[in-house]
């Protein structure tokens, strides 16, 4: 295989750089922000009134994030076009009563979010991060990116069966992570902990939202660096991807004949019934609101959302060299392949016909390959936000995405040209 090109190294050292920068919703969102701010994009408030005019904005809500380019002349009725995508992630999170421990040993008690491959969380190196809410209502980012937590694995001397039989993991007695020792377990010690962490003083923290994070950094994998290993893939490699196709367009200088948006909710993994969710009325909303304040009636809303399009972009499956069986015999997306459409007619995926033709049209300008996903048969499909979207604001939606192994391990691993395909596609179809 060639070298990788300069262009597609580059873009995918940012994406490792943004991963590593990311180890919960809210630091996505607030990366996300940063690069839009240094792109002209500017943040408005949902409680204040809107303005009309062209330029970038975006909106900030929990772990999601809406951002739009209205160009110049842009019409009230002038349709949109979605880049939509998630930014939380399947992983261990911190209950409202953290503290435990036995036998000597002081644990931090935590739930699971989403639907993680339990096994690859065990004996890891794990930091802890999230958002901290203060007694006055305002919010902190905590990062505590350094070895600090592990949940240690059993030993092989006291689980014999376990090389034949399988690991066998109760959710809820063998996933609580190690922090320290001690026979004393008090209520506050990890919240306290967090507080002089972040210089916050003691007793401020009314509440959290905290999870755990593998601290090992995203790395280039195999004898010519074709493969990138890292956090998070699921999907943050759409919502950097995502963002920089929204500069992009929005800085191309190309004339744009829609209003292009990037839609990065939270709380995908876990059916995306949420106010950050997209299955709730941020998106809808934002979109309205841009309509009605360039002086749009309903009718103009109606006529804008008739011709949207929106690219639902997550991760799908590569075909797995030790487990091809799994996969459908005819459609083996390959990592460095391009892109993939996903297809399901059970409409797990939102992708028709004239929805391929959209994405076929876009990869063509672009110059990018793509390849087709759908599942064996024999085995259930995952979904996205693509059908949610399409079902709830009545835009026709295409699920793509990055094809990937591992996917909902504390680690995964894609082709490390894909990242910037991706990109190149949805530049492309965000300028028309």
């Amino acid at each position: 295989m060639s070298e990788p090109s300069r262009f597609e190294r580059g873009h995918t050292d940012d994406l490792m750089s943004f991963l590593a920068a990311s180890p919960s919703p809210y630091h996505a969102v607030a990366n996300t922000a940063e690069r839009l701010e240094k792109a002209g994009f500017r943040q408005v408030a949902e409680t204040d009134a809107w303005d009309g005019t062209s330029g970038g904005r975006f909106v900030l809500r929990g772990g999601a994030i809406v951002a739009w380019y209205v160009p110049e002349g842009a019409a009230p009725h002038t349709p949109f076009r979605i880049i939509g995508a998630h930014t939380d992630s399947p992983n261990l999170r911190v209950k409202p009563l953290p503290d435990t421990g036995t036998h000597g040993w002081r644990q931090v008690a935590v739930e699971i979010y989403g639907g993680p491959l339990l096994n690859s969380w065990l004996d890891r190196d794990l930091g802890l991060a999230g958002r901290l809410t203060l007694r006055d209502g305002t919010t902190r980012l905590v990062n505590v990116d350094r070895p600090l937590l592990r949940v240690p694995q059993l030993a092989i001397h006291l689980d014999r069966s376990v090389s034949s039989e399988g690991l066998k993991l109760d959710k809820q007695r063998h996933l609580q992570p190690v922090w320290g020792l001690g026979n004393d377990v008090r209520d506050g010690d990890l919240i306290a902990f967090l507080e002089a962490e972040s210089g916050i003083g003691k007793g401020e923290v009314a509440g959290w939202d905290l999870m755990v994070h593998s601290v090992e950094p995203p790395a280039y994998l195999g004898r010519d660096q074709e493969l990138m290993a890292g956090p998070r893939l699921d999907n943050l490699l759409s919502v950097h991807a995502g963002v920089a196709a929204l500069t992009a367009a929005a800085t191309g200088g190309e004339e744009l004949s829609c209003i292009p948006v990037l839609a990065a909710f939270d709380h995908e993994e876990n059916g995306s019934q949420s106010d950050t969710g997209a299955d709730g009325p941020l998106l809808g909303g934002v979109l309205e609101r841009s309509v009605f304040a360039r002086g749009g009636s309903y009718e103009d809303r109606a006529r804008a959302f008739a011709a949207t399009l929106c690219l639902s972009s997550d991760t799908g499956h590569a075909v797995h060299p030790n487990y091809a069986e799994r996969h459908d015999p005819t459609h083996h997306p390959r990592v460095n392949g391009g892109p993939i459409l996903k297809v399901n007619v059970n409409n797990r995926y939102a992708t028709d016909g004239s929805g391929r033709a959209v994405w076929a049209a876009a990869c063509d300008k672009a110059g990018v390959p793509f390849q087709s996903f759908v599942s064996n048969n024999s085995m259930p499909c995952g979904t996205t936000i693509g059908p949610i979207t399409a079902a709830r604001h009545g835009i026709r939606t295409v699920d793509v995405g990055v094809a990937i192994l591992s996917m909902h391990s504390a680690r995964e691993l894609c082709g490390a040209d894909d990242p910037y395909l991706l990109t190149r596609a949805l530049v492309a179809f965000l300028e028309g």
